[in-house]
C-alpha cells in the first residue's frame, strides 16, 4: 500500500508544521530522470544538532510515512505537552532514547524518490557514541553533518568530519541547521561555512592530504523543523537557491554511489568452500563470497592471494542461476580450472592480461600493517597488547607494537608517541600479524583495507582500523 500523509495542503507542510513555499521555491525543485541506484548516507554531528529530526523531515516531505505512523507521533507529542509533532520520534525507536531526548544506536531508514533509493543512518551525536557512527560511515557513500547555526563548528563537528573522511565518505553535505531561530541571517551562515572550510583545509589526519582535499564538502542552511531547503525550497533564504544552491534532497539524488569506483581492483575474499560431496556433485568444488570490487567474468586467469596460486574461471553462479558476468557488490561462487589448496580468508584477484603470471594492480602481501585506528573500547590500548584481527573473512593473531601519534582535534595536530589510546580517540598505530594477509590501503579498497579488532577474553570488538 502506499504512505499517506497526514496533509493535503501541498509538499513540505504539514498542520503542525507550517513554512511558507512560494512559486520560486517550488521551481528550485530539480526535475527527476532516470534511477540512480542506491545511495548510502548518514547523518552525523553534535547532541541536539537535529539529526533525528531533520530525517523525519525527509520521510515526512517525501511522503514515506504511513497516516497511522504519523498519528501515533502525533500522539505521543501532545501527550509530552510538546506543541508540535517531534519528528524524532521517527527514527529514536529504542525507549531508552526516547526517556534521554538523545540518539544512542544507529538507527537506519530507507526512503524513495522517483529518482533514486537512499538507506539513511542517523548516528549518535554523544561523543561516548562515536564508535557507533564510525561503524555506520564507514559503508556510507556520503555525509550529512549537521552543524547548529547558533553553536558553529565544535568539537564533535570536527570528529565526525575527520572520521567519515578516515572512512571514505567521499561527499560532505554540511548542513547549517536552525536557521529559523537566527532570522535566516545569511551572514550567520557564511560564518559557519567559513569556519568549517578553514578546519577541512589545515586538517590532515594521516599524512594523505587535508579533508578538504579527499572529499567534496557543499554547504546548505536548512530549517529542519520547518523544512526550509529540505526537500523543497524556502521564501526565507532566496539567497541561497540564487546563488545556485540546491535543497538537500536534490543534492543527494545527484550524488554518485560508492559502488563501482574501486573498479579498478577487482577483488574476492573468498568466505566459504563449497565441497558437497554428495553423489549428484562428488567432485565440485566452489568459492564463495562477495566480490568486493570490480568486475570478473567467466575466463579470467585469477591468483589466490597470498600464495599466488594460479587458475582460470570456469563457471560463475548466484544460487543455481549461472552468470557469466559479475559486478560488485554481488555474491557469487565460482568454478576454476585446477583444484587449488584455497581456504576462507584468501583473496581472489584477476591475473594481469599480459599473461606475466603476476596479478593486476596487486594487492599488499605482509604480516605487518600500519593503520589509523579508532580506539572504542573503555580501557585504554598500550603498546604489546594482543587482539585478534578479522581482515575480510579471515580472523587472525596481532600484537600492537608501535602507536605512532594520537590526533588532537582541538589542535588539528598530532601528538607523538601518546603511550595509549582511550575510547573513541584516533591514532596511527603499527600491528605485527600471525601470518601474512593479501591487502590494500583503505583509500584504495574499503573492503580489503577495513579490519575490525577483537579482544581475544571477551570476544568484544575494541578498534575499527584502516590500513595505510
Amino acid at each position: 500500500m502506499s504512505p499517506t500523509s497526514l496533509s493535503s495542503t501541498g509538499p513540505g507542510t504539514h498542520p503542525r508544521f507550517p513554512v511558507a513555499i512560494d512559486a520560486t521555491a517550488m521551481n528550485a525543485i530539480e526535475p527527476r530522470g532516470s534511477d540512480l541506484g542506491i545511495l548510502r548516507l548518514i547523518t552525523c554531528g553534535s547532541v541536539d544538532d537535529g539529526k533525528s529530526t531533520l530525517i523525519g523531515r525527509l520521510l515526512l516531505d517525501t511522503k514515506q510515512l504511513r497516516r497511522d505512523t504519523l498519528e501515533a507521533i502525533d500522539r505521543t507529542s501532545k501527550a509530552r505537552g510538546l506543541a508540535s509533532m517531534d519528528l524524532a520520534l521517527i527514527t529514536d525507536g529504542l525507549r531508552a532514547e526516547r526517556e534521554q531526548g538523545i540518539t544512542i544506536d544507529v538507527a537506519y531508514r530507507s526512503f524513495s524518490t522517483p529518482r533514486r533509493r537512499f538507506i539513511l543512518g542517523d548516528t549518535p551525536g554523544h561523543v561516548q557514541y562515536t564508535r557507533n557512527m564510525a561503524t555506520a560511515a564507514s559503508t556510507a557513500d556520503a555525509a550529512i553533518i549537521l552543524v547548529d547555526v547558533r553553536q558553529g563548528v565544535v568539537e564533535q563537528t570536527r570528529r565526525h568530519a575527520c572520521l567519515a573522511v578516515l572512512l571514505g565518505v567521499r561527499h560532505l553535505i554540511v548542513c547549517v541547521n536552525k536557521m529559523d531561530l537566527v532570522g535566516f541571517d545569511r551572514s550567520a551562515f557564511a560564518r559557519t561555512c567559513d569556519d568549517f572550510r578553514a578546519y577541512a583545509a589545515a586538517f590532515d589526519p594521516d599524512g594523505f592530504g587535508s579533508l578538504s582535499s579527499r572529499a567534496e564538502t557543499t554547504f546548505i542552511p536548512i530549517s529542519a523543523l520547518l523544512g526550509d531547503h529540505v526537500v523543497v525550497g524556502s521564501s526565507h533564504m532566496p539567497w541561497h537557491a540564487e546563488g545556485g544552491g540546491r535543497t538537500l534532497l536534490a543534492h543527494l539524488e545527484s550524488l554518485p554511489d560508492h559502488v563501482g569506483e574501486e573498479g579498478g581492483r577487482t577483488r574476492l575474499p573468498v568466505q566459504y568452500v563449497i565441497r558437497p560431496q554428495t553423489s549428484e556433485h562428488h567432485d565440485y568444488r566452489g568459492y564463495a563470497g562477495q566480490l568486493a570490487s570490480g568486475v570478473l567474468r567467466v575466463g579470467d586467469r585469477v591468483l589466490a592471494m597470498p600464495s599466488g596460486l594460479r587458475s582460470r574461471i570456469t563457471r560463475m553462479h548466484v544460487g543455481q542461476e549461472s552468470i557469466d558476468t559479475a559486478l560488485a557488490p554481488q555474491s557469487i561462487a565460482i568454478e576454476l580450472a585446477d583444484d587449488l589448496d584455497i581456504s576462507r580468508g584468501d583473496l581472489l584477484v584477476p591475473e594481469d592480461p599480459s599473461g606475466s603470471g603476476v596479478p593486476a594492480h596487486p594487492p599488499r602481501v605482509t604480516s605487518t600493517i600500519d593503520a589509523t585506528l579508532v580506539w572504542m573500547a573503555s580501557s585504554p590500548l598500550t603498546t604489546g597488547r594482543r587482539l585478534l584481527l578479522k581482515h575480510t573473512s579471515r580472523t587472525l593473531a596481532g600484537v600492537v607494537v608501535k602507536l605512532g601519534h594520537r590526533l588532537d582535534l582541538q589542535s588539528l595536530q598530532r601528538v607523538a608517541d601518546p603511550g595509549s589510546l582511550g575510547l573513541n580517540e584516533i591514532g596511527q598505530v603499527s600491528l605485527r600479524l600471525g601470518q601474512e594477509i593479501a591487502c590494500d590501503p583503505y583509500r584504495v579498497c574499503r573492503a580489503t583495507g577495513a579490519f575490525i579488532l577483537i579482544d581475544e577474553q571477551t570476544n568484544n570488538t575494541v578498534a575499527a582500523g584502516m590500513i595505510l
